[in-house]
């Protein structure tokens, strides 16, 4: 699942495609229920439901354990979801999402958000360098990529305004700050 190392020059600009040092997760043990993964990840809760059900992407922080539980989703199974769906989205066959999300499960923490997956129809690879994006756009078919570090910006940046929870049920409120008018507003219903 790796590209060839070749020996490019890289171009200006490419740079930015792999500089993700700035990248933090949320907590680890703060999960998401079904519709806010969904909501953050883009997908429906049909879609959600049947990954979980078929093995694709399962929830790490709570799996469901009969009727009425309810499944929490870490931010990396959502980082994860998302980059599902944009591979969906471009046509990428399911044999090659599994083995993509197989292979995103051993990256972990900022490695991950170094990764940028490119495919050209056929194929799903791990750049981690703009020289390895170079040859593949060289071989002269089109390919097209999913920087992981800004999907990682994405997920991180919608997830900020939904609420959370603790695996023993603890709600976790957004941690968006409350602009003026609405602190007005709070006060005025409040009052």
């Amino acid at each position: 699942m790796k590209a060839d190392t070749p020996g490019s020059r890289v171009p200006s600009g490419q740079e930015a495609l792999f500089d993700d040092a700035d990248l933090r997760a949320l907590p680890a043990d703060i999960g998401y229920r079904g519709p806010v993964a969904c909501s953050a990840a883009g997908i429906t809760y049909r879609q959600l439901d049947y990954w979980a059900r078929t093995g694709l992407v399962q929830p790490s922080v709570r799996g469901a354990t009969g009727s009425g539980t309810q499944r929490l989703y870490s931010f990396r199974d959502i980082l994860i979801l998302r980059v599902v769906k944009h591979l969906i989205d471009t046509g990428v066959s399911l044999p090659n999402i599994r083995a993509a999300v197989e292979h995103l499960a051993t990256n972990t923490g900022e490695d991950l958000g170094r990764i940028t997956l490119m495919s050209d129809g056929a194929t799903i690879y791990e750049c981690r360098s703009a020289d390895e994006v170079i040859d593949l756009v060289r071989g002269g078919q089109g390919v097209f990529g999913i920087a992981v570090g800004s999907v990682w910006r994405e997920v991180e940046g919608t997830l900020s305004t939904l609420p959370g929870e603790r695996p023993d049920g603890l709600a976790i409120q957004p941690t968006v700050g409350v602009d003026e008018l609405a602190a007005r507003r709070a006060r005025v219903i409040a009052s």
